[in-house]
């Protein structure tokens, strides 16, 4: 049985081992569910479908008008994830990410309004807030009569969350807060905010979280940002002025707030890999048009080879992203609570899955794709930000590869401080480190452990689940010899462990398209199944190459001299090589 609050498929398969009860059967929306998921998917296909031009307009204002936000709030788009009881939807993560995903469709700034609500903005006081609180805040959240906002980065503290300037000090039965917010999603509209702040003047860390209201005195918000993308939605300063917050504001524990802040992110990266999902999908189907509509050299392009392979890969990246943002939904559904890793690998494929479809989709349409009339321009703008939302993709690789090796590390340590206790317990201290050498040895020598090969996979996978074995075992093999050369230095060796990051993504995504296609096998049929085992078996051996590629460049590279290359620039300040 698979502890639901200590395991995690990714920790596991670092370590060698492939838990395949997490993940297996795939998950699917419940029968209630689904039904909700209809009736609301034909609510926006009539508020949303035939408003393209306004979009568009929107876009180029650089603002939503407030009658646009009234009829989100009247179509109970702030109420997604608001359990029943307080007024909400009460949707589970599966079906929310599936919302996000049918907004993204139709417009990123109306998906990015809604999801910094949900995702970010009030998250914390679903995870962490008090029952006070909930009723205090909640009925309102639901209505849309408050909006939230997540206020964490400042000037100077972008993914380094743990070096924020914004003080709260203590002040009778309550707090004082000054400091400014940047780059706030929602910002301009919002009336309630999620605000980090230390909580200590000493040192690093010591946050705390707080609930803050546009009413409390000395509460204000900049201008709207001139963005280069999702325009429309909100994005201002938020800045505290001496704002007496009472104690009962307080969110979670005091000094807690930067694991309230990162599970907040946690849970909301699937909200931000739907909406990538959705605007994957819409723009295929805009592809897949323009592919057949432009003729040249007297056939339409879409008979071409290269368009061909185009429009292919677009499909194997948009299943593969919705393979893995479903799955960690599904996971966190049923209750699974170390997610952390699958979260972060499925913001890092889904936001780059996206903008590399934007990039071809305009292609595709060549010179008018680049016109502003034509959607292509306006979703290469708005696809951007999703590389650096809730955590920059370089920062997360780093925490995806590095969790991994940590797991490793504490294992070694074990095995040290079993050498150093043999003596005095024996059976003990060689029972560690018997565990530890028989594994390393089933490793290095292919011989079959107990949890290196899938057993649950329909049949008609075996030759795709191979090719996940053995990427998985050299996963392993080259993780635990990466820390063996490094050790703690291993953090600073951030072109190795991107190296590893990338071989970890691609790794979970392929376990999770294996999971989904083979449920679809079980429950479909070969012949159902024949198109998506086409897929499942392309994106294997794309991942193959790439991860032994990947896991070879943790031998021979070329860092060092790019990195020497990028010194020289550092130094000079500039391109040292003009010609005239």
């Amino acid at each position: 049985m698979v502890d639901k609050k200590t395991a995690s498929f990714m920790r596991s398969l670092a370590l060698g081992d492939i838990e395949e009860e997490i993940l297996l059967p795939y998950p699917e929306p419940r029968r209630a569910e689904k039904e909700t998921l209809e009736a609301i998917q034909q609510t926006l296909k009539s508020m949303l479908g035939g408003r393209g031009a306004d979009f568009r307009a929107w876009d180029r204002a650089g603002e939503m008008p407030p009658g646009f936000v009234q009829e989100l709030k009247d179509a109970g788009l702030f109420s997604l994830v608001v359990p029943e009881h307080h007024g909400g939807m009460g949707l589970g993560a599966t079906a929310y990410a599936r919302v996000i995903q049918e907004l993204g469709r139709y417009d990123a700034s109306v998906a990015v309004t809604v999801g910094a609500h949900s995702s970010i903005g009030m998250r914390g006081l679903l995870l962490f807030g008090t029952e006070e609180q909930r009723a205090r805040f909640l009925p309102r959240l639901a209505t849309g009569e408050l909006i939230a906002a997540f206020c964490l980065t400042e000037p100077g503290a972008g993914s380094d969350a743990a070096s924020i300037k914004t003080t709260a000090v203590r002040d009778g039965d309550g707090w004082i807060l000054n400091g400014e917010k940047l780059w706030i999603t929602n910002g301009g509209i919002a009336d309630f905010f999620t605000v980090f702040a230390k909580t200590s003047l000493e040192g690093r860390g010591h946050i705390t979280a707080f609930i803050v209201t546009r009413d409390m005195k000395g509460v204000s918000t900049g201008p709207h940002e001139d963005k280069m993308g999702i325009r429309a939605s909100s994005t201002t300063t938020v800045v505290l002025e001496d704002v007496r917050v009472p104690a009962a504001n307080v969110l979670g524990e005091e000094g807690k707030g930067f694991k309230v802040a990162m599970k907040i992110l946690n849970a909301g990266r699937t909200g931000l890999g739907g909406g990538s999902v959705g605007g994957m999908k819409r723009l295929i189907e805009l592809s897949v048009a323009q592919a057949k509509e432009r003729k040249q050299f007297g056939q339409p392009i879409a008979s071409f080879g290269l368009v061909q392979q185009k429009i292919g890969q677009m499909v194997i990246d948009c299943y593969a992203a919705e393979s893995v943002v479903n799955m960690v939904a599904g996971l966190v559904d049923r209750g699974f609570e170390e997610t952390q890793v699958e979260a972060a690998i499925s913001k890092v494929l889904a936001s780059e899955s996206v903008w590399r479809t934007a990039d071809e989709a305009l292609q595709i349409a060549a010179g008018s794709g680049y016109m502003r009339e034509m959607p292509y321009e306006m979703a290469l703008r708005d696809t951007r930000i999703n590389r650096i939302f809730e955590g920059t993709n370089e920062i997360l690789r780093l925490f995806i590869a590095l969790t991994a090796v940590n797991d490793l590390g504490q294992e070694l340590a074990d095995v040290a401080e079993s050498m150093k206790g043999v003596l005095a317990d024996p059976i003990k201290g060689f029972g560690v480190m018997s565990d530890y050498a028989k594994r390393r040895a089933a490793l290095a020598t292919g011989l079959r452990r107990k949890k290196g090969k899938w057993t649950m996979l329909h049949p008609a996978l075996a030759e795709d689940a191979a090719v996940f074995e053995g990427a998985a075992t050299d996963l392993a093999i080259a993780a635990d010899k990466l820390l063996r050369r490094y050790g703690k230095k291993i953090v600073g060796a951030q072109l190795l462990t991107k190296r590893l990051a990338d071989a970890m993504i691609d790794l979970f995504t392929l376990a999770c398209m294996l999971a989904r296609v083979s449920t679809r096998l079980e429950d479909h049929g070969e012949a159902a199944a024949a198109e998506e085992r086409r897929i499942l078996t392309v994106f294997a051996r794309q991942a193959r190459r790439r991860v032994e590629a990947g896991l070879a460049g943790l031998e021979q590279n070329e860092d060092g001299a790019l990195q020497a290359v990028a010194a020289h620039a550092l130094e000079t300040g500039r391109y040292g090589w003009d010609n005239l």
